[in-house]
């Protein structure tokens, strides 16, 4: 039997020095040729866990080693999101500047649960929250704070809709078996992203509460029919708790009526709820600042710096009007936690379910501070005008269609050869994406509209340029013709 080891100590600072230049010389080398890869790994399902040890070391290994096999087995078996040819879904790019403050995160270890747990992690936040208001004309009420995701910061904005009612109680008494509370209803488009569901699952209103309104012609919420819908639940005795509405949905980018939406629930008392957690962002530029026309009226808003804003995963940020409310819903002080720095002092704890909170604000500051506002902007109005340039692509060719308007920087198409029988069309793209994405040169995603199967190129990664959309949008006329 081997003798037990003394406690090890960590590196040493000439290992880690050591170490450290080898991984910052690696990503230094990734982030200048992230293409360098296929943006899809040649992989299937339990490959990677199979060629790794399925028990763990008894006794550490020379980091060596490690890096060694982290290039050997990890990074070929990894779908690329920093490629510049990942279109599937909403980009997230990391950026140099990202990147090292996420490591300097990473380093300094806070938890910003209490002001004085970390006094500087509390205070940046609130104020590279501020900066970001300010960038996307958010007015100054607004108050905001860091999730991991929107799907969190959508729970929590309903969670605090339930304290817009303080008479149901639903803090103190909960929603089960309680014959004194009115059915509770929360409203959404069809085109609403799958977070509110999954909000109104964990919530306990259950789906039955999630009403889905109709679209109109260009995919966004019928506020006729929200309003319809909201009276008729009144009338049967039910209450109308809040809205979620969209500028930018999954599926198509389109713009929800916000300001209509806002009078709606201005006049019944609900809590209006906004998802721009990708849409939101292009508010930074002055001539796309209209996507957030009537925003300023809600109650609640998230957008997402790792979406569209060159932040590494994961950083979605959550405003409100009422950071009261917020914080009713989810303020629990145990005696441990009790402390006096007075009544300025924020706890950002208060404000949703994490007691541990990562520094999330200092790669936001970094990548805001490092390129400026306006090298931001410049950013994203280039990948605008590429979409655009793309959509005239396809508006051009007569085996293709569009499939919505291009708001944003995402285009939707499917291939329609003529001579194709209509019902035939969905499975014919399904193929090209097959096709297409089996080159692993690219990597599309696809959605339904109004039923159709549809294809999806979404352009916001920092390497991507009109080369690569091109590309893209040659490889599926390529796969259109091959197919058919």
């Amino acid at each position: 039997m081997e003798e037990p080891l003394s406690p090890p100590s960590d590196m040493s600072p000439a290992e880690f020095r050591k170490h450290g230049h080898a991984v910052i010389d690696w990503i230094a080398d990734y982030l200048e040729k992230p293409d360098r890869w296929p943006v899809l790994p040649n992989v299937r399902p339990g490959e990677v866990r199979d060629s790794l040890p399925q028990s763990p070391p008894l006794r550490g290994e020379q980091m060596d080693t490690i890096l060694e096999d982290f290039q050997r087995l990890i990074v070929p078996a990894i779908t690329h999101w920093n490629h510049p040819a990942f279109m599937a879904y909403f980009a997230n790019s990391s950026t140099g500047a990202g990147v090292l403050g996420e490591a300097l995160t990473a380093a300094i270890n806070v938890n910003a649960m209490l002001w004085r747990t970390s006094p500087a992690a509390t205070e940046l936040e609130l104020l590279t929250l501020d900066w970001l208001r300010q960038m996307l004309g958010l007015p100054a009420e607004f108050f905001g704070t860091i999730a991991d995701t929107a799907s969190s910061n959508t729970l929590y904005a309903l969670a605090a809709a339930r304290e817009l009612h303080p008479e149901l109680r639903i803090r103190e008494q909960g929603m089960a078996a309680r014959e004194d509370l009115p059915r509770v209803f929360i409203y959404c488009s069809e085109e609403a992203h799958s977070s509110v569901d999954k909000a109104v699952m964990t919530l306990g209103f259950g789906q039955s509460a999630l009403r889905k309104i109709r679209t109109d012609d260009r995919l966004r919420m019928d506020a006729n029919a929200l309003a319809e819908t909201v009276e008729s639940d009144r009338k049967s005795g039910a209450a109308p708790l809040a809205v979620v509405a969209t500028v930018g949905t999954t599926s198509t980018t389109a713009i929800d009526p916000v300001p209509v939406i806002a009078g709606i629930c201005e006049r019944e008392k609900m809590w209006l709820h906004v998802d721009a957690s990708y849409g939101g962002t292009a508010a930074i530029l002055p001539e796309m600042r209209y996507v957030l026309d009537g925003c300023d009226r809600a109650d609640s808003l998230v957008v997402n710096p790792h979406k569209w804003l060159f932040t590494p995963m994961d950083c979605s940020v959550l405003y409100t009007r009422r950071p009261d409310l917020l914080k009713r819903a989810f303020q629990h002080i145990p005696d441990y936690l009790v402390v006096s720095d007075g009544t300025d002092a924020v706890n950002l704890m208060d404000y949703g379910v994490a007691l541990g909170r990562r520094f999330r604000a200092l790669k936001l500051w970094f990548v805001i501070r490092h390129f400026g506002v306006e090298g931001l902007r410049s950013l994203i109005r280039e990948h605008i005008r590429i979409a655009r340039q793309l959509s005239e692509w396809i508006d051009a060719d007569r085996e293709l269609e569009r499939m919505a308007d291009v708001d944003f920087s995402t285009v939707i198409f499917r291939h329609c050869p003529p001579g194709l029988a209509d019902e035939k069309l969905d499975e014919h793209n399904v193929r090209i994406l097959e096709a297409v994405n089996g080159t692993r040169e690219v990597y599309l995603s696809h959605t339904r509209v109004r039923g159709r199967y549809s294809l999806r190129i979404a352009i916001g990664n920092i390497h991507t340029t009109e080369a690569h959309v091109r590309r893209a949008f040659d490889l599926v006329k390529k796969a259109g013709r091959a197919v058919s």
